[in-house]
């Protein structure tokens, strides 16, 4: 009998294999347009956003956006009502990066029909916070703080873990971002970093409820593979770091373990989200993009 054994150097099966894990974790790229239709999509690739999205140091930005949003009470209830979080929390994730993927690298048509699925769903989300204001996931001012959050949490994570942009390409990000914010219904909208960072650290609505704090507790502890622990405590703590003092003293987030301070955690992530992004290879969905825009 012939014994077959692989040819792959443990390196190449490392490779593999950590890439595998990032992929289970986030699911499938959305399909993307057939090449040939010369459609560059919402942005096209000499964006900004192109560029940032395209990063690793966009998983340490989706953490921090969460931890922040649930900072408002109105957006808090309609997660905690609506959203099983708690019980599909992979599919939740699974579904923003799809989401993100279709907005950023999808043609007009693709991005559109994504941001579309998405106001249906929030046609049918209303109800009562806590404290006895109603709300409405389709309302223009609580689908403005999402936006901004979002905006601002990549932006930092690209600068702080990624290789950073200089002051006119992160006022080009914020303004060619606010193209999915107006599609999404957000307003009002900021258009640069002044005005993003301003409206964020201003905004008056902005408690730490017990559904907050329920939260925030599932995003430092959530149930994931063993073999995702470790790297996820990194992203975690590089998150947790973007988040400016009062807000996470309000959400009673401290950094974890050895690796917290910036000295520690940050070097760490850009450690990690490099391997991860040298594991995970180009981005199917920017390859496809750019075969599809070059015609």
């Amino acid at each position: 009998m012939v014994r077959t054994t692989s040819t792959a150097s443990p390196l190449a099966q490392f490779r593999q294999s950590t890439g595998a894990v990032v992929r289970q974790l986030l699911g499938p790229p959305p399909p993307m347009a057939a090449p040939g239709d010369h459609d560059p999509g919402l942005f096209g690739p000499t964006s900004v956003t192109w560029r940032v999205h395209a990063h690793m140091a966009m998983l340490v930005g989706g953490i921090r956006s969460l931890l922040v949003q649930t900072l408002h009470p109105l957006a808090m209830a309609g997660v905690a009502d609506y959203s099983a979080y708690e019980d599909d929390p992979l599919g939740r994730l699974q579904r923003t990066a799809a989401f993100i993927a279709s907005t950023t690298y999808g043609s007009t048509a693709q991005a559109t029909a994504a941001v579309e699925a998405v106001r249906r769903v929030h046609a049918g989300v209303s109800g009562t916070a806590p404290d006895g204001r109603p709300y409405r996931a389709d309302d223009p001012a609580l689908l403005s703080w999402v936006h901004h959050v979002e905006v601002e949490s990549f932006l930092l994570a690209y600068q702080r873990i990624g290789p950073g942009l200089d002051a006119a390409d992160s006022d080009r990000y914020v303004a060619e971002m606010a193209t999915v914010g107006h599609l999404m219904g957000a307003s009002p909208l900021m258009t640069d970093v002044a005005g993003l960072r301003s409206f964020v650290a201003e905004h008056p609505d902005q408690t730490a409820t017990a559904q907050a704090r329920r939260a925030v507790r599932f995003l430092v502890y959530p149930p994931l593979p063993a073999q995702a622990r470790a790297p996820y405590a990194v992203l975690l703590a590089a998150a947790i770091n973007l988040v400016p003092l009062r807000q996470r003293l309000r959400l009673g987030l401290v950094l974890p373990g050895p690796i917290g301070g910036r000295l520690a955690c940050e070097p760490a992530a850009r450690a990690l989200v490099g391997l991860l992004g040298w594991a995970m290879g180009p981005s199917p969905a920017r390859e496809q993009a750019l075969a599809r825009s070059a015609g």
